[in-house]
């Protein structure tokens, strides 16, 4: 069963890329999506971060993200304690998700922290989405309604590009002159028919 990691900087276009794939059938697991559930519903993690952060990181049954993000910004110290009890959690979630769909030709894992949470290493192939940074800016920006710079802020607390590119087995570039649909599908049908 081969694992394809989907990744991309912020304002990249990596979950316009996964919705595509999705199109085709593949199975996409979306680690972001899933980790708001875990730290939501799993009364193991919820014990774990209350612990360490306090009753206010719980708004009734929902983790209170803002909190928890305003607490791990300035904190390399509290980020590295949240993210050693989400990404355990995370890893054993997609160890069920990925039985559960063993049937398809290959499965996709989309995360936003793929190489940063060291999970890209468990990863057969990996998929970098890639758009020149001032057009993720005016993308997030746009998508956010935050300003230039908390979007460099966001940037900043995630690995170069040019790293995550070095680590890469295909590049997507989403810019208008590149179709992102015949992309994928030029990956697609590669990897489809490696299992028939």
């Amino acid at each position: 069963m081969k694992i394809v990691g989907l990744t991309g900087g912020i304002g990249a276009g990596k979950t316009t890329v996964s919705r595509i794939f999705r199109l085709l059938g593949m199975p996409i697991y979306t680690a972001d999506e899933r980790s708001k559930a875990i730290l939501d519903k799993d009364l193991f993690v919820r014990n774990k971060v209350v612990e360490i952060f306090g009753e206010k990181s719980y708004i009734g049954d929902v983790a209170d993200r803002k909190f928890l993000a305003e607490k791990c910004f300035s904190n390399s110290d509290l980020l590295a304690q949240l993210n050693g009890i989400l990404h355990p959690a995370v890893a054993s979630d997609f160890a069920s998700w990925r039985d559960e769909n063993s049937n398809a030709s290959y499965l996709i894992k989309e995360a936003a922290i793929l190489f940063e949470s060291g999970s890209y290493k468990d990863c057969d192939n990996i998929i970098m989405v890639t758009a020149p940074e001032e057009v993720r800016i005016t993308r997030v920006q746009e998508r956010d309604e935050v300003s230039a710079e908390e979007v460099k802020a966001r940037i900043a607390h995630q690995w170069p590009e040019e790293r995550k590119l070095d680590l890469a087995d295909v590049i997507i570039e989403n810019v208008e002159d590149q179709s992102l649909i015949q992309q994928v599908m030029k990956i697609h049908n590669l990897w489809s028919n490696e299992n028939t």
